[in-house]
């Protein structure tokens, strides 16, 4: 997208899949960002949030082109409530809504603070698992070059990249010691959680090539869809 398009863009993100909560509004090629880790305080949480960024922005929802969420991995019950918030906000202003992979987010990120060009992002997802996805730099964005899947870290086979690869998100820091003999990685200790403003730059392109979609057609992506729920001993 070149900068005169660019110059009149009103974009919100917001994603609520992990332990942090992160809102980013684009209103031209200025970005305001708020991250907050708030475990389970996410639905109290990201309305202020918003309302705070378009405050200080002097704009209003019914004035943006769209509304980006983060569509997962992460936590089941906070991709859900990215999904229902971005639907919420979309139909009451009657916004198309884009949804960003949170490890190509995060990936993302890695590219912005550190210059990378390969990437490997993992999201520790509990239950001895981790999400974990492949990202290559073309054109300046982050394109996965793996699936994004739900395994056990020892489990993992395949990536076999071969120069400098950053490594991002708290996979890397819960099963660091295993992660790194699958595949060796500088961890990229200052990005944890995906940020709502690395979603912006990935949803710019599609926001141009007119991909943004209706608010009831926006789906989360939660990887692991086999779930068995057990009860823990005491709970």
């Amino acid at each position: 997208m070149n900068k005169s398009a660019v110059a009149g863009i009103k974009l919100l993100a917001l994603d609520t899949s992990t332990e942090a909560c992160s809102v980013a509004l684009q209103v031209g090629t200025d970005i305001l960002t708020l991250d907050e880790v708030c475990p389970q305080q996410h639905s109290k949480r990201v309305l202020p949030m918003v309302q705070q960024l378009l405050s200080q922005a002097g704009i209003s929802l019914n004035q943006l082109d769209g509304i980006v969420f983060g569509r997962g991995p992460g936590s089941f019950t906070g991709v859900r409530i990215g999904v229902g918030v971005t639907q919420g906000l979309a139909f009451g202003a009657d916004l198309p809504v884009y949804g960003v992979s949170t490890l190509a987010a995060m990936a993302q990120a890695a590219q912005r603070l550190h210059g990378a060009k390969q990437v490997i992002a993992a999201i520790d997802a509990r239950m001895a698992e981790v999400y974990i996805g492949s990202f290559s730099l073309q054109q300046g964005l982050m394109q996965a070059i793996s699936s994004e899947v739900a395994i056990k870290p020892q489990d993992i086979s395949g990536f076999d990249l071969s120069g400098e690869v950053h490594a991002v998100g708290t996979g890397w820091q819960t099963y660091a010691a295993v992660l790194l003999q699958k595949q060796p990685a500088v961890i990229a200790k200052d990005i944890l959680y995906p940020s709502a403003q690395d979603m912006l730059t990935l949803a710019l392109p599609a926001l141009g090539a007119g991909q943004f979609i209706a608010a009831e057609l926006a789906e989360p992506v939660y990887v692991r869809d086999d779930v068995t729920w057990q009860k823990l001993p005491g709970r």
